[in-house]
């Protein structure tokens, strides 16, 4: 990890010039893209969770570090259609049907794209139709659903329902969360997994398809 302290500081501070400019000059001089994705990004990132998880620090910081994160994975981009880097996953993630709040969400698809997998985020207030026709069209691993309000969450059964209507919820895992939801709720919905926060999502998600 010494290679890439400069970098793992400045991300872990939320820096995100001092990470971009860490980042490019890691590529410059040569050094392997996944070992800057691994070592200088996604275990950063990790450690960062954890100390969330454990209430070492808040959204704000946790938010800055993953923002930082994503500027510099943007700069890797180009070399990840060349091999280089490999996925842990691919996780479609929403809002459902009726509820119009994103910043949970948001912060979940940071720290799982932090943690190696790939996210395609649908947004907010998304329909069960709209799940289903991404999922045909992409092959997600997980389906993420998240709800705010206690009012939307009968969305989540009925999206997991037109998953089973579509002959694809033996396809993929369903990962939910959102203040409301719990673990009991999650079970009887018949939903693969469930996660309180974000730094739990990324370990759930790990748990689900078997990565580390």
């Amino acid at each position: 990890m010494s290679d890439f302290e400069s970098l793992s500081e400045a991300v872990m501070r939320g820096d995100i010039k001092g990470a971009v400019a860490e980042t490019r000059k890691h590529l410059d001089a040569g050094i392997n893209v996944s070992e800057i994705l691994n070592l200088g990004l996604i275990g950063t990132m990790n450690e960062v969770g954890e100390r969330f998880s454990r209430g070492l620090i808040y959204v704000p910081q946790m938010l800055r570090s993953a923002k930082a994160m994503q500027e510099s994975i943007k700069l890797l981009q180009p070399y990840f259609k060349e091999g280089d880097v490999t996925t842990k996953g691919k996780v479609l993630m929403g809002t459902v049907r009726g509820d119009l709040h994103d910043i949970g969400k948001n912060l979940v698809s940071m720290m799982l794209e932090g943690a190696g997998f790939t996210v395609t985020d649908l947004g907010v207030n998304v329909s069960p139709d709209t799940f289903v026709q991404k999922t045909q069209e992409i092959e997600p691993d997980i389906v993420g659903m998240s709800a705010l309000l206690s009012t939307t969450m009968p969305a989540m059964p009925e999206t997991i329902e037109a998953l089973k209507n579509a002959g694809l919820r033996d396809k993929v895992k369903v990962m939910i969360g959102g203040a409301p939801v719990t673990e009991r709720y999650a079970q009887k919905i018949e939903a693969d997994s469930y996660a309180s926060d974000a730094g739990s999502a990324v370990a759930r998600a790990k748990q689900l398809l078997g990565v580390s």
